[in-house]
Formats: structure tokens, C-alpha cells, sequence
């Protein structure tokens, strides 16, 4: 405790203040159009800051302040929470720890480590993030993936008794560690050979720390078990669990299930009836980004590891079963022309281009040149395969939150999803400014409060008198999100300023260099 005391202090008096600065310094923040992030309609009001706390939201007259902010005309507005972030490499190294892009778009907290991936040790990963000091908050959840992984390995089988009594500890050891709940990826090897009831047993786990249960669903379209089994099986999680379960960047991938949002509501609204505990989160975009294999290959083709599915890949019947596979899911996602190359180390010239262009390049087969991508390194796409209909019905639902799924890399490396930088910029220049699909009270709610409840966080996303001074302002007519798909390393615009925990990220549009964020554990 005392050698993370004086880390805290060094880094303060790095950057020019000093502890007790930190802690008593007070900024008014006057005549802003405040939305407390609970869904109402803004009003008026200012917002006193001191510290790393809120002390006051209201008409606060004659109060004095080390700093008063002129926020007229501008939206003031908890710090926006992304429930679905794979910042937590990045945000773990020293040159990306300053979590620019997630700042840029408001954001003051990311949950790390989703679709049951990331490290198992929470601890370590805690340290790792707090060595530079972190411009966001993170919170950490305990991933499935890469439990099973550790314990039954990459094989497509059931848990022996002896392994789930193995993976309830893991889990157990998670949470005891601050984690605010269990992610899967039951859509991903070797989430994919879990059963559901493993999913269970393991989310039962969970329950006495108040957690909750966030899930890659096992079928977005028609790979395995369906789009609606698949939505059915996250229900019944948070049914036996008795937690709130999470659909996470909720979606009808590929044109066999365009039009099934309708579907999904229903599930939905139908098992909340029922007094289930089911939300969704989803980043606004009618692309997806994920691997090559993950999205072509067969599942049976990848169990025990990259090995044996290069070794199946050699086997000229084997692989024309697997490329039978391969059509098919070429299929669900819509042909050749929808799959966009973000990262290829082997040959950085595909990236941010088309499957279709470069098959046609090399007078091959469109499946032809996947394989043999495939089988040279791991490639990672951007895939264009929802319709905005489906987007737009799922974003207007009250249990909807807003996520990225996007993660940190460094400018200029590949060519990643623009959602790493434009999610939540995005939602309020199109979804609300330009369209009105949601109300910008709503679209606020869903980066901010909902979040915090679905979550367990009290003290977050809401401005109100004893809140975390975790803090945006903008101005919502200039808010942009100027990343695009072939050119997306760019920042997003229109955040004035953004406290974390009472300390300014960026003032005046421009960032401070500060790292204020924290690790949060939950409370147990």
C-alpha cells in the first residue's frame, strides 16, 4: 500500500501537482446544460468538482472555485463508460497508456478483458496497468476463454469434475481480486466447446461478489447452434445465476439473419418479464472486425491449437471439408467484397484492402487466397455485414448500452476498425444529431449510467453530489468522429474538456498528459 501511496505521489509531482493540490482543489464548472447521465432531459445548473469528487450539482450562486470553466452552450455530462474494451494490452504499455483515442471520444472508463480473454492473473495485470500510470479507469473481468484454456487446454471436449472444480477456483480467484465479472466468448476456440452448463456453473461462481456475466454469444448469424439459440443460452445463464447477463456488441451478422433485431427484443423483453437480469451493449457501426480463421473456418478445424489445424489444412481431404466450411462462412458474411484486410504482418500491403481485390490480384479463388493467408499468420478483418435497421432497433432499447470493442494500437500500425477511436463520438454525431434515432438524454444514459447499474459501480456514471469527478464537456455540434475505415487513426472531436477521478485529461479540446485513471476493484 505504501509503495503504491508514493507511486501515486511521484507521478502527481511529475506532472506539477502535488498530493494535497490533487486532493483539494476545487473547479466550477457554470451554466453548462447538465445531463446527470439517469435518462432526464438537461438542465441548467453548475457543477462543482473537488478533488476526486463531485460537491455540488445545481444554481450555485457566489460559490468560489481554484478554477471557474465558462461552459455555456456546451453539454456537461458524466465521463462515458465502455463496457466492452480491448484497451487493456495497450493501456499496459508505456506508450499507450495514455489511452488518448478512449479520452477523445469522453471516455473515463473501460471494462478490460472481454470475450473470455486476457490474463487469468488479475493482480499482475493490475500492477502492469498501474507501472506508467493509466489516463483512464479500468475495470477488469475474469475471462472464460482463457480459463478453459489453462485447464482443459484447446481440445474440443467437456471438463472432467476435477476441471471445473480447477476453473471455479480461477474464477473465485478472479473476483476476490476486484474483477466485476466473468466474460466468455463461447463464439471463440475454446469458448466454443464449452457447454452451456459449464457457462452456468462457472456464472454461479460469480454471484456472491454482486457480479455480473458478459458473453461473445456462441452464433451472431447461422455458424452453430443459431442466432436466437444463442441469445437464449446468455438468458438462461443470467436465469441460473440469478446475475445480470450481458449480450455484448449485440448484433444479426450476415444477411441469413438481417431483420432478426426483432427477434432478439422479443427474447429479451420476454425474459425481463421474467424477472431475468438481461442487457446488451453495442458499438454503432454496421461493420464487425474479428479474425479470418474465427470467421471462415469450421470450429472442429481449429481444436488443439494452430498446429493441428495447419496439420488438418495439409491434408488434401480434410481440407476440402474445411473449405466447404470456409464457403459457407464466406457466405454468412456477405462474399468477398465485405471482408476488409486491418492486420496482416506477414504482408502489410493487404491491409485495408478487400478479400475480392486481392484474390482477384493473384487470379485466385476468393476461399483460395483466405486459406493461404490463413495458413501463412494470424489475419485480423474488418467485415461489413450488418444492416442499419437492425442496429438502429436494438440501439432503441432502454437495455441497451454503448461499447467499442475496439482496443489501442500505435498511430499508423495496421489499418484497425474505426471504432477504436469514433464508437462513442459516433453514436452521438449520427444515431443522435443526424438521424434521432435516440434521444441524446438516452444515448447519454447509455454510456453512463446504465452501464454503472448493470455493473454494481455507485459511485459512477452520474453527476451528483458525492459522485467520482469523472467529468465530460462538449459541444455536441462539433463532435465528430473523423475515423474512417481505410483511413482510421485519427481522434475523434468535440470533447472541451475530461476530468478523470477530479483531474483534467483535456482542457480546452487539447490533452494535458496526465494519468489520472485507476484500476477499480469491486467492493466484495
Amino acid at each position: 500500500m505504501l509503495r503504491r501511496i508514493l507511486a501515486v505521489a511521484l507521478l502527481l509531482l511529475a506532472v506539477g501537482v502535488s498530493a494535497v493540490e490533487a486532493q483539494e482543489r476545487t473547479v466550477l464548472i457554470r451554466g453548462g446544460r447538465v445531463l446527470d447521465g439517469s435518462g432526464n432531459p438537461w438542465i441548467r445548473a453548475d457543477v462543482l468538482l473537488e478533488g476526486d469528487r463531485v460537491a455540488a450539482v445545481g444554481q450555485l450562486g457566489d460559490v468560489s472555485a481554484d478554477e471557474v470553466i465558462d461552459a455555456s452552450g456546451l453539454y456537461v455530462a458524466p465521463g462515458f463508460i465502455d463496457v466492452h474494451s480491448h484497451a487493456g494490452p495497450g493501456l499496459a504499455t508505456p506508450d499507450l497508456s495514455h489511452g488518448r483515442p478512449l479520452l477523445a471520444m469522453g471516455l473515463t472508463t473501460v471494462f478490460i478483458n472481454p470475450d473470455g480473454g486476457g490474463p487469468t492473473d488479475l493482480a499482475r495485470q493490475r500492477n502492469a496497468l498501474e507501472v506508467d500510470g493509466i489516463g483512464v479507469n479500468t475495470a477488469q473481468l475474469v475471462p472464460h476463454g482463457t480459463v478453459r484454456a489453462e485447464v482443459v487446454g484447446t481440445d474440443d471436449r467437456h471438463a472432467t469434475p476435477a476441471e471445473m472444480d480447477e476453473m471455479r477456483a480461477l474464477v473465485r480467484a478472479g473476483m476476490e481480486e476486484g474483477a466485476w465479472g466473468l466474460s466468455s466468448g463461447t463464439f471463440y476456440v475454446p469458448g466454443s466447446y464449452a457447454p452451456p452448463a459449464e457457462l452456468e456453473q462457472l456464472a454461479r461462481e460469480v454471484a456472491p461478489y454482486g457480479g455480473a456475466y458478459t458473453s461473445h454469444f456462441r452464433d451472431e448469424s447461422t455458424y452453430s447452434v443459431g442466432l436466437i439459440a444463442a441469445i437464449d443460452e446468455v438468458i438462461e445463464v443470467g436465469r441460473v445465476a440469478r446475475i445480470p447477463a450481458v449480450l455484448t456488441h449485440v448484433k444479426a451478422l450476415g444477411p441469413f439473419v438481417w431483420g432478426y433485431s426483432g427477434a432478439i427484443v422479443q427474447r429479451v423483453e420476454r425474459a425481463r418479464a421474467e424477472g431475468v437480469q438481461i442487457f446488451a451493449d453495442q458499438y454503432p457501426y454496421t461493420a464487425s472486425a474479428t479474425g479470418l480463421e474465427a470467421a471462415l473456418l469450421p470450429r472442429w478445424s481449429q481444436a488443439g491449437g494452430r498446429d493441428a489445424m495447419l496439420t488438418r489444412m495439409a491434408n488434401p481431404d480434410t481440407m476440402a471439408a474445411i473449405r466447404e466450411g470456409m464457403v459457407e462462412g464466406l457466405a454468412r458474411r456477405g462474399g468477398a467484397d465485405r471482408i476488409q484486410f486491418r492486420r496482416y504482418v506477414p504482408d502489410p500491403s493487404i491491409e485495408g484492402r478487400l478479400l475480392s481485390e486481392v484474390a482477384a490480384e493473384r487470379g485466385q479463388d476468393p476461399i483460395d487466397t483466405a486459406a493461404d493467408l490463413i495458413r501463412g499468420g494470424g489475419v485480423s478483418i474488418v467485415s461489413y455485414n450488418m444492416h442499419d435497421d437492425d442496429v438502429e432497433t436494438l440501439m432503441r432499447q432502454p437495455w441497451t448500452m454503448t461499447s467499442s470493442d475496439g482496443g489501442l494500437v500505435p498511430m499508423g500500425v495496421g489499418v484497425p476498425h474505426p471504432r477504436s477511436y469514433g464508437a462513442f463520438a459516433r453514436k452521438l454525431r449520427l444515431y443522435v444529431n443526424e438521424k434521432g434515432t435516440v434521444s441524446l438524454p438516452e444515448a447519454i444514459r447509455s454510456m453512463t449510467s446504465l452501464p454503472a447499474l448493470v455493473f454494481g459501480m455507485q459511485d459512477r456514471g452520474v453527476l451528483r453530489a458525492g459522485a467520482m469527478a469523472d467529468v465530460v464537456v462538449f459541444d455536441l455540434d462539433a463532435v465528430y468522429d473523423r475515423a474512417e475505415y481505410t483511413d482510421p487513426h485519427q481522434y475523434s472531436e468535440g470533447m472541451v474538456h475530461v476530468w478523470v477521478n477530479g483531474r483534467p485529461a483535456i482542457r480546452d479540446g487539447e490533452f494535458t498528459g496526465q494519468r489520472a485513471g485507476r484500476v477499480l476493484q469491486k467492493d466484495r
